[in-house]
């Protein structure tokens, strides 16, 4: 890649990402027809977040990819077809594709989830292997295309996330863990609130009986 790519909307990422999947998955029907994009794009299952995006915003989304050579529209038959050229861009090997699509596709998450996410795009030996990739995507001499992220509070491993949409928000803290005394505590609170709520009633039931 000659020069960086300009950073890529979420629709753009879930096209991207959804001929990378397609592809790999039922490659029967690659290329793609607009309409089995959009399906493909807003489908409920294995994307976060779920779109509902129209035929308009997937074709313009379509048109913004060509221009950088990402999506490639393929002439001939009765309607138009659209197939990715994400490896030869990007210069990445196809299993750094799998990774990189179901980033895009799911959003961040940890190398043993990426591995099973993975799973029908490219079958890793081990999370080693996951690990392996990602850290090359992470120090390409070419720019990153993967970023680890910190550690959220409470969480055992980092989870990675894509750079082609640029780099991601902070993410929220995770609530803090709560200990049993910290319930204990609060369900006495609970106990006497209700006590004294009940203990007004009665006053203002006498106080009305007046």
């Amino acid at each position: 890649m000659s020069h960086p790519l300009p950073a890529l909307s979420l629709l753009e990422t879930r096209v991207l990402g959804t001929l990378v999947e397609k592809e790999r998955t039922v490659p029967d029907t690659y290329p793609l027809t607009l309409n089995t994009l959009v399906s493909g794009c807003n489908q409920k299952t294995s994307r976060d977040p779920v779109l509902q995006a129209s035929e308009t915003e997937v074709q313009a989304a379509i048109d913004s990819l060509k221009r950088g050579n990402l999506v490639v529209e393929s002439s001939g038959g009765r309607v138009p077809r659209y197939s990715h050229n994400l490896e030869r861009v990007l210069q990445v090997p196809s299993q750094s594709a799998a990774l990189l699509t179901a980033l895009m596709l799911r959003g961040p998450q940890t190398a043993g989830e990426l591995r099973i996410a993975c799973d029908r795009l490219h079958r890793f030996a081990d999370i080693s292997a996951v690990q392996g990739f990602l850290e090359e995507l992470a120090a390409r001499p070419a720019g990153a295309l993967v970023i680890e992220l910190p550690r959220l509070p409470g969480a055992r491993e980092n989870r990675w996330a894509q750079l082609l949409s640029g780099t991601p928000a902070a993410q929220p803290q995770a609530a803090q863990d709560v200990s049993v005394d910290d319930v204990a505590a609060l369900r006495a609170d609970l106990a006497r609130l209700e006590d004294e709520v009940r203990q007004l009633r009665e006053l203002v039931s006498r106080l009305a009986a007046k």
